[in-house]
C-alpha cells in the first residue's frame, strides 16, 4: 500500500477494481481542512481520464505490472502484430488495446509491452520518436524556428504543429507524451 502523497505521475493503481495510470497530480493544502490529493488517472484498459480528489491520508494499491522487450511488426485490419525477442512469439494487440500509441508505431520499433495477472494491456512507448514529415506546407525564405508553425502529416498518419523551415522528407523527433515537435533530426 502507498500513501496518496507517494504517488508520482507515471505509477499504476488499482482503485475501484480497475487499473488506473497516474497522469497529473496535484498536493492540495487548503486553509483549516486536511491536505488532499488531486489525482488525474487514465483507465488502462478503457483509456478514458477520469479526475479524482482524495485525502492525503488515503492509501493505494500499486498494480504490478510486468514487461517484456517487444519489436513492432505489422498491422492486419484492426490487430497490430508484436514479438516478444526473447521467445519470437507473436502478440496481436487491438487497436483499443493500443490506444494513442498507434499514433507513433513504426515497423521494427523495439517498445516494452506491458502485461497484469498474465493479460496484456498495452505497450510502453519510449518518450520521444523520428519520424518522417510526409506533406507539408511551403518554408519561405528567412523563416526561422521561432517564427510560427505550420501542420505536417507524418509517416504514421499523425498531424503535429512545426516550425516553418520543417520540409517534406525531414524526419523529427516527436514527444510521445505530449504529441509535440521538438526538434528536426535531419
Amino acid at each position: 500500500m502507498i500513501d496518496a502523497g507517494e504517488l508520482r505521475k507515471g505509477i499504476t493503481i488499482e482503485l475501484e477494481g480497475r487499473l488506473y495510470r497516474v497522469i497529473d497530480h496535484q498536493h492540495l493544502k487548503l486553509g483549516r481542512g486536511s491536505a488532499q490529493v488531486r489525482l488525474k488517472l487514465r483507465d488502462v484498459r478503457a483509456a478514458h481520464t477520469i479526475e479524482r480528489t482524495f485525502q492525503a491520508s488515503e492509501k493505494f494499491t500499486p498494480a504490478r505490472l510486468e514487461a517484456c522487450d517487444v519489436q513492432y511488426l505489422y498491422q492486419d485490419g484492426d490487430l497490430h502484430y508484436f514479438m516478444d525477442t526473447e521467445s519470437f512469439e507473436q502478440i496481436p494487440l487491438s487497436t483499443n488495446q493500443l490506444g494513442n500509441a498507434i499514433n507513433y508505431l513504426k515497423e521494427g520499433m523495439a517498445l516494452e509491452m506491458l502485461s497484469y495477472k498474465d493479460e496484456t494491456i498495452g505497450v510502453e512507448l519510449p518518450t520521444a520518436v523520428e519520424l518522417q514529415v510526409i506533406e507539408t506546407g511551403p518554408s519561405f525564405k528567412g523563416d526561422t524556428a521561432t517564427s510560427g508553425s505550420k501542420p505536417a502529416t507524418l509517416e504514421t498518419s499523425i498531424i503535429i504543429q512545426v516550425p516553418f523551415f520543417i520540409n517534406s522528407g525531414d524526419v523529427v523527433k516527436v514527444d510521445t507524451r505530449t504529441g509535440e515537435y521538438l526538434e528536426r533530426v535531419s
